[in-house]
């Protein structure tokens, strides 16, 4: 079951099982392609129903951060692991550092990071087994958490997108509906305040509502998490789960954009026709979303956070260039995200292998100055 799947899922490069029951430790480290550099994603720890579960989870999002890397103009490949458990009630020091064995294993062919369900404190734990491990505590000479800049990567898509279709960048007045709000959901919502956005928000977590409510009282209105993908608005921002664009919800939307910090926000790539069909803008999830990804790349080549913000600003142009390639080729946005990245991997991967040069090598060379 476990090969016919991966092959369902893409060529991926390699597969790790890892299993230490002394600590409890279930998870899997997926490498999806590394023509353009060492893998890198995030782990992310959920309490998945079955190993199937979780195995397709993580094809799906190593894919995906293959093609992040590869839009962003990033020189990485992708990766992402994942740990079977409740991130609530099952952490350990232990779990975290004997995963961090397993990352070590790899040589820096895989570099993990944090994702839904992990934090600082626990990439602090992998960081005490591995080096290859990045948004580990700033006392440690990394950045921390990059939500903020995903979100800021998030919101500079949100741009584009508003610029693309409504002619103008500003969004003062404009109605967007946060789904979710974990790290990236809530700090977007911040930025989209700052920025006098009228913002509808929800989660499955009320706490994390009322936080929001209650620090924008009057900018900020709760929505039920049954209804909020259907609330009349001009932009459509999920940062919770995928597969939301899906065949129930598709018919009942009310935005004009889609642009959102989620991974794998289409249940199908068909759905981005018909997005396009019912003259909804779709943004590309992993161009959208690439801004904790360069500030994590940035960490790698010695960090300056002035630096990682400035490069997050460039999901505005990756996000346009898309859209240019969309209007070019008469193909929907999804398939024109596809094709940027895959015209890279192809150009840069056939490069290297003529003519191998430092970024080759720049990771292990910078990661190991990094730790002296």
């Amino acid at each position: 079951m476990s090969f016919a799947l991966i092959e369902k899922h893409g060529a991926h490069e390699e597969v790790l099982f890892c299993h230490d029951a002394s600590v409890g430790l279930k998870a899997i480290i997926a490498i999806h392609n590394t023509s353009l550099g060492p893998a890198l994603g995030g782990t992310r720890m959920w309490n998945y129903k079955t190993e199937e579960e979780a195995l397709i989870d993580v094809l799906r999002l190593s894919r995906g951060m293959t093609y992040k890397a590869a839009a962003s103009g990033l020189n990485l490949g992708g990766g992402k692991a994942v740990i079977i458990g409740d991130p609530k009630t099952q952490k350990t020091e232990g779990l975290f550092r004997a995963f961090g064995h397993f990352v070590n294993s790899l040589n820096g062919k895989y570099i993990t990071a944090e994702d839904v369900g992990t934090g600082v404190q626990d990439m602090e734990y992998v960081y005490m087994e591995t080096p290859w491990v990045t948004g580990i505590p700033k006392e440690f000479g990394g950045s921390g958490d990059p939500s903020p800049y995903t979100a800021h990567g998030v919101l500079m898509g949100i741009k584009a997108s508003a610029k693309e279709k409504l002619g103008t960048e500003d969004l003062k007045g404009l109605r967007v509906v946060v789904q979710g709000l974990g790290n990236v959901g809530s700090n977007l919502v911040d930025y989209l305040i700052k920025d006098g956005a009228k913002v509808f928000v929800s989660d499955i977590d009320v706490q994390k509502v009322k936080v929001m409510t209650d620090r924008y009282t009057s900018q900020v209105q709760a929505v039920s998490p049954e209804e909020i993908l259907f609330t009349e608005c001009e932009v459509l921002a999920p940062c919770a789960m995928g597969a939301i664009i899906n065949d129930q919800s598709i018919g009942r939307l009310r935005c004009k954009i889609v642009s959102g910090g989620a991974n794998n926000q289409l249940a199908e790539a068909r759905h981005a026709d018909q997005l396009a069909e019912l003259g909804i803008l779709y943004a590309p999830d992993y161009v959208v979303n690439a801004g904790g990804l360069m500030n994590v790349f940035v960490e790698l080549e010695g960090y300056s956070p002035e630096r990682a913000f400035e490069k997050t600003r460039k999901v505005f142009d990756n996000v346009t260039q898309v859209f240019q390639i969309a209007k070019r080729d008469k193909i929907s946005t999804h398939l024109a995200a596809n094709r940027l990245a895959e015209e890279r991997i192809a150009t840069i991967g056939r490069l290297k292998q003529r003519h191998p040069g430092k970024s080759s090598r720049a990771f292990s060379t910078l990661r190991e100055v990094n730790n002296r």
